[in-house]
């Protein structure tokens, strides 16, 4: 008898036969090329957003303390986005 589990994994390995497959060197020397360009990209946007932020606190503006702080959190969530996106096609590439 199979627990839900390995019932589970096996639909999912039915669903996608590549997920399961060993990536190559290449794979995962590009998977790590894309990290770091990401992490830099995010700590650009950081490090001038932040900026900002320091900015609109010492000038004791409330609205634009929250829009930056937003800002700063949709551009995080963004570049994260693309970044598994292409980690994703690199994956799936043959």
């Amino acid at each position: 008898m199979k627990s839900a589990y390995e019932l589970a994994m096996e639909r999912l390995a039915k669903s996608d036969p590549t997920a399961g497959r060993p990536l190559t060197a290449e794979q995962k020397g590009r998977l790590a090329e894309i990290d770091r360009v990401y992490q830099g990209k995010i700590a650009e946007r950081e490090i001038f957003l932040k900026k900002q932020l320091d900015e609109a606190y010492s000038e004791q503006k409330a609205d634009e303390v929250k829009k930056v702080q937003q800002q700063l959190v949709s551009e995080r969530v963004r570049l994260e986005e693309e970044r598994d996106e292409e980690k994703e096609r690199v994956r799936k590439a043959k």
